[in-house]
């Protein structure tokens, strides 16, 4: 059993004993917790949004947290089953005071989380994620009186509403996609993605779609993270059925896959390539990944004279940049989309508009787009340190054993060589490592990475 708090939100997997996994109590306290953060200094009554992906626990975690933030006084609009994406856009569009997203994204079905968002759609900082922790460990909570109790109330448009927003996106060409006749294959891994990418298709003008797992019933057919070795079915039903292109989505859909028509994976780090180079292609702006992403999106957007910036690992902090050079686009590595026309949070439904635009425009397929960007490879890696061992000491001294080559510290410490990049993080967990290597053939990418491990 498993519970991790931190910054970002909880998260740990259903059942057991107290403290040691995701249970009712503790799902009370982080959400008093939340609804203590959202409330102070407010004297006006707030209403957040709340919505779940289709994992088993998601009714059970809904009913608590939904109670609990009306014993705060908070009105609760419950879209039901929803995608990360959508929650973030419903906050804005509804004009609500913040709101919460239970998934536990790519984690298998025994996990599940609370995502907080502030009012704005997007993921609560650093800062404000602390105070939220700092509120459930001494458990400063206010519950109101009767007469103050929270109102619920259920919202069931806001996945439509969501798909007509990215309809409306100024460089989503409907009418090209129709003409294309293109035949989609998608696996939602029976979540939330047959409730949005399928009908998103469809409104898009896609007649032939090849669904694998769209019942949103919880029950994920194969390991939910969209990566190649879990995508061995797609790929096959692409190739058998000659399908055009292929989507995966994880439970939450704000991760995207993509799958070639010859059945090979396009790679999640160029699903965020492939969107930019489109954007990139018909207006002029910057662009910014996490430091650990793909120098391919760095080398299309200077292809375009453009600046790309890279910021600290994590979505929050690449909204943080995104904001501060004013992106016309950017994400991560992970398959995240995150285009500000919209919103500023990762998004598959805006990724999947995107992707079918460029190849209706371009009249390319997929293997050729994929062909006409930099090819890169990325290996990851760890290393279990001890617990007494001064992981910034270990990280400081590496900094100093590469001085020669250029070094990146605004996360870990990231060294960028003539022919790719090494890029070491700590966790805040565990007493371990992480270690992630770029180059040009995966044998200099661990290469790379070998090397500064002996260092360590």
């Amino acid at each position: 059993m498993v519970l991790i708090k931190s910054i970002s939100g909880i998260r740990g997997t259903i059942g057991g004993n107290i403290g040691d996994s995701l249970n009712p109590l503790d799902l009370v306290k982080f959400s008093s917790a939340y609804a203590k953060w959202l409330t102070k200094n407010k004297t006006k009554k707030l209403k957040i949004a709340l919505g779940r992906d289709a994992r088993i626990s998601g009714e059970m975690v809904n009913n608590i947290v939904a109670g609990t933030l009306m014993g705060c006084g908070i009105d609760v609009v419950d879209l039901g089953l929803s995608t990360t994406p959508t929650v973030e856009v419903a906050v804005t569009q509804l004009k609500l005071d913040g709101g919460i997203i239970l998934t536990a994204s790519h984690n298998p079905k025994q996990w599940n989380a609370l995502k907080l968002l502030n009012e704005k759609g997007e993921f609560v900082n650093a800062a404000e994620g602390s105070e939220i922790l700092g509120y459930a460990e001494t458990e400063s909570f206010d519950f109101v009186d009767v007469d103050r109790i929270g109102v619920y109330s259920k919202y069931e448009t806001a996945i439509d509403e969501h798909i007509q927003a990215v309809l409306k996106l100024k460089h989503v060409n409907i009418n090209a996609i129709k003409a294309a006749n293109f035949s989609v294959a998608v696996d939602c891994v029976n979540s939330t993605g047959g409730i949005s990418i399928v009908p998103l298709l469809k409104a898009l003008g896609v007649t032939k779609i090849v669904e694998l797992y769209t019942e949103p019933n919880g029950l994920f057919p194969h390991n939910p993270e969209p990566l190649p070795e879990h995508l061995t079915e797609i790929s096959k039903t692409v190739k058998e059925n000659k399908v055009d292109v292929g989507f995966v989505v994880d439970p939450d859909v704000d991760r995207l896959a993509i799958i070639s028509e010859d059945g090979s994976c396009f790679g999640e780090e160029y699903t965020l390539v492939a969107c930019a180079d489109y954007i990139l292609s018909k207006e002029a702006g910057t662009t910014v990944s996490n430091l650990s992403s793909s120098k391919a999106l760095q080398e299309v957007t200077e292809k375009y004279g453009k600046k790309y910036s890279a910021s600290a690992v994590g979505e929050v902090n690449v909204v943080t940049k995104m904001k501060e050079v004013n992106a016309i686009i950017g994400g991560e590595g992970n398959g995240g989309i995150i285009l500000p026309e919209l919103h500023y949070g990762r998004d598959a439904l805006v990724g999947v508009a995107l992707f079918l635009s460029l190849m209706a425009e371009r009249k390319q397929k997929v293997s050729d787009i994929r062909n006409s960007f930099p090819n890169y490879f990325i290996a990851k890696k760890k290393i279990e340190l001890s617990p007494s061992i001064d992981v910034d000491g270990v990280l400081l001294k590496i900094k100093e054993i590469f001085k020669e080559f250029p070094i990146i510290d605004i996360d870990g410490v990231r060294i960028d060589y003539p022919n790719g990049w090494v890029h070491l993080r700590k966790s805040n967990t565990e007493p371990i490592i992480r270690i992630y290597a770029e180059s040009d053939s995966m044998e200099n990418a661990e290469m790379l990475a070998n090397s500064v491990i002996e260092k360590i």
